[in-house]
């Protein structure tokens, strides 16, 4: 597999978001062009973006993890209710991130061991964790003391502004370096690549498909436990219905960065555009005051085509 399909593909979804960005800044309000509007753009996507890293591993190596949203409402329960026992922040939020892992590892096990596809074990998972969450939470939300973790995607005080974006943006920036570093300079890079594009092939090279698999759930679920952190700073409540139809969002940002369904391809560059293309969309369209049912058939419209350009490429090859 030549490695540049995994870095390529970014310049289209580029031009798309410039393109999505000039539109609204032309018909939009002129409070659409503004420094609050960016900042609060960078906000809204990180979320998303944070899950969306760990989902594009899980596409390049041929998967699909269904259980995102899931994993996200999980995390936030889990900080919201040990925060409330007197857990410090930070250990309360690192048991967030465990809580992820632990579920991505339990869909790499199940896919692995159960020879089921990833599509119907992790759909499977979305309704068991989701569930876990609404039980720990007795369904109802968790309220919980304020700590340092809601400054994480808070908007920026006078005194902060020389940050530019909030501390959780940074920590997504730092995220995506990290994942884009992984697949570049490491094996494991190389053989999520090498699974992604042809299953058969990588067991015959001695690649431990079943381990790498394993592998990649559990940092695409570690990825959804920090995306919690995040959705738990915006809610500052444990909230076991909150991302619920989160994971379409995640997967489309891949997707809509030049992911491929089909496995072996994506770039964490496109990823994060793809989640900012639909940010932007929402953003503007809410700016001009359409209706929700318009910012969803727009983005509904954009991953369509999305697709189609994928298998477009795929046809010529």
């Amino acid at each position: 597999m030549n490695w540049r399909r995994t870095r390529g593909g970014v310049a289209g979804p580029l031009l798309g978001l410039l393109a999505v960005a000039a539109f609204f800044t032309l018909v939009g309000p002129s409070s659409f062009h503004t420094w609050r509007n960016v900042e609060t753009i960078a906000r809204q996507t990180t979320i998303v973006g944070t899950a969306a890293l760990g989902m594009t591993l899980v596409i390049i190596a041929g998967g699909i993890d269904l259980a995102a949203g899931s994993v996200i409402a999980l995390s936030t329960v889990v900080i919201a209710a040990l925060l409330q026992a007197g857990w410090p922040a930070l250990g309360a939020a690192a048991a967030g991130v465990a809580a992820g892992c632990a579920c991505g590892l339990v869909n790499g096990l199940l896919i692995t061991r159960l020879r089921v596809v990833p599509f119907i074990v992790t759909l499977g998972t979305l309704l068991l964790v989701r569930g876990l969450a609404k039980g720990l939470a007795h369904e109802q939300k968790i309220d919980a003391p304020l700590t340092w973790l809601v400054e994480l995607l808070a908007a920026l005080r006078p005194q902060t502004r020389w940050l530019l974006v909030p501390p959780g943006v940074w920590l997504l920036v730092a995220l995506a370096l990290a994942v884009g570093g992984l697949l570049r300079y490491t094996r494991l890079g190389r053989h999520m690549v090498a699974v992604g594009s042809s299953e058969r092939t990588a067991r015959l090279c001695g690649v431990a498909v079943d381990r790498l698999k394993c592998t990649v759930y559990a940092l695409s679920g570690t990825a959804a436990g920090l995306a919690g952190v995040m959705q738990f700073s915006r809610l500052t409540v444990g909230d076991p219905t909150v991302a619920s139809g989160l994971e379409l969002d995640v997967i489309a940002a891949v997707v809509i960065g030049g992911g491929s369904l089909s496995g072996g391809e994506g770039s964490v560059a496109g990823t994060l555009v793809g989640a900012l293309i639909m940010t932007v969309i929402r953003s503007g369209c809410a700016q001009m005051g359409l209706p929700n049912w318009v910012q969803e058939m727009v983005t509904g419209g954009v991953i369509v085509v999305a697709v189609a350009m994928d298998r477009w490429r795929h046809a010529g090859e």
